[in-house]
């Protein structure tokens, strides 16, 4: 009898109650069709392959990551806290050993919405991935966690999340942000000052395969997790790299999919975009949870594949090879940049301006990190909108040393009335979460 190698846990939650419009590519059908499919194969009548029912995260869960302007309930509906709950559900049961590798197909999607939220950003509101981590962290006391972002787009929320965190490593692949929303994710971007390394950014051109995408994965990201080590592999399941995507410009299959989940082997996947509802989502997914399982997916083909006629041009294959040589050369400097960052530098400063695409917010961020030699550092951000809304708000690590947790406070007391509309102080050393009004 068939059955699964790696026991496999499912968690469906298509969103019946939350869309952006009617039409719009982010609906629930993105999800009925693979739902069916998955019925239709019978891979739950595989012994092995199980289905969770979604919990409900909590705002307790969300304050672990995001701060909300004004508040959580602002900014979500109750379908992203079951998005996110149903990342946690599969996310526990790999932590208890119930299951060896998990896979929550749910909606809406999170990997764009960055440590501060005023709206949404990328079809994404809160970000599902990081409450899933940061919940393991604190539930769980994992530690080092990997995240491999397959979405087309770059996870620039994820990213900026992360990117003072030198316990994540953050791998997105992605069209190369010159072509495709959000317009970031370069080879050059490698994380904070204390965190450098952590943070691994592979731009690839329109038109990749699975030809350049399996070489991408061999020669960047596996050498790079195998140095890291991760407890936890996490992978942003993103399916808008396919070559039917109405919104990307990529040549990405079923079959590759399936061969990277086999190449990568993730204890946990994240549902993220995908839009190509009828001829891609279905076979994409049945071939993901197939190599989840250890189970054959060769035969997980779309009606239309021609593996001849979506090659990618010829000159992408040394493209690639000089990528890595670049990006495994700045990466295998890092330490020693970080090195260089706590001797010479007290505080570093970041101004960004950040545009929320779906709601029409544009936001100005003035960041402030402690360089401490001991720890990640404390990290205070001024943030500023366009509706006029100001918040200051500050982040401190779970691994904060004394020092920096002492000036987290002060900090946070020091603005308390001033012309700021609220201030918040996240303090993960302790999970306190304070804000003050104006």
């Amino acid at each position: 009898m068939l059955r699964a190698a790696h026991k496999t846990g499912l968690v469906i939650f298509p969103a019946f109650d939350w869309a952006i419009s009617p039409t719009h590519p982010e609906r629930e059908e993105r999800l009925l069709y693979t739902q069916d499919q998955i019925f239709e194969e019978g891979l739950l009548d595989i012994p092995g392959i199980v289905e969770f029912k979604p919990s409900l995260a909590t705002l307790e869960d969300v304050q672990r990551v995001h701060f909300c302007a004004p508040d959580e309930r602002s900014v979500l509906t109750e379908s992203h806290l079951i998005s996110a709950g149903g990342a946690m559900t599969i996310a526990r049961a790999v932590m208890e050993h119930r299951i060896d590798r998990g896979f929550a197909l749910v909606r809406p999607p999170g990997h764009h919405a960055m440590r501060v939220v005023h709206g949404a950003r990328g079809f994404c509101n809160i970000n599902i991935e990081a409450i899933m981590i940061e919940h393991l962290r604190a539930v769980y006391g994992a530690d080092r966690i990997a995240i491999v972002d397959t979405d087309c787009h770059h996870g620039d929320g994820t990213q900026d999340i992360y990117w003072h965190d030198p316990d994540t490593l953050f791998i997105s692949i992605h069209q190369d942000g010159r072509t495709l929303y959000p317009g970031s994710g370069f080879h050059h971007e490698l994380g904070g000052p204390t965190a450098m390394g952590t943070t691994i950014n592979i731009p690839l051109p329109p038109r990749t395969s699975e030809e350049g995408f399996l070489r991408a994965m061999d020669k960047i990201v596996l050498p790079i997790l195998e140095e890291f080590r991760p407890e936890l592999i996490v992978n942003s399941a993103g399916q808008d790299n396919h070559y039917t995507d109405p919104i990307t410009n990529m040549n990405f299959s079923a079959q590759g999919y399936a061969t990277l989940t086999s190449m990568l082997r993730p204890h946990i996947a994240v549902l993220e975009g995908g839009y190509s509802i009828e001829g891609a989502l279905p076979y994409v997914n049945v071939g993901i949870i197939l190599a989840l399982a250890g189970l054959d997916y060769s035969k997980v083909k779309e009606p239309d594949y021609n593996p001849q006629r979506i090659r990618q041009p010829e000159d992408t294959n040394a493209y690639i090879d000089r990528l890595a040589e670049e990006i495994l050369g700045y990466w295998r400097r890092c330490p020693e940049f970080v090195a260089k960052n706590r001797a010479a530098k007290e505080f570093a400063q970041r101004e960004r301006t950040i545009y929320y695409d779906t709601d029409n917010i544009l936001e100005n961020q003035k960041e402030r990190l402690r360089v401490c030699s001991v720890c990640s550092g404390v990290l205070a951000i001024d943030s500023l909108t366009d509706r006029g809304y100001h918040i200051y708000a500050v982040h401190i690590p779970r691994k904060a040393c004394p020092d920096c947790v002492s000036l987290g406070y002060e900090w946070f007391d020091a603005v308390n009335g001033r012309s700021y509309d609220q201030v918040f102080l996240q303090d993960r050393t302790t999970n306190r979460y304070l804000v003050h009004k104006a």
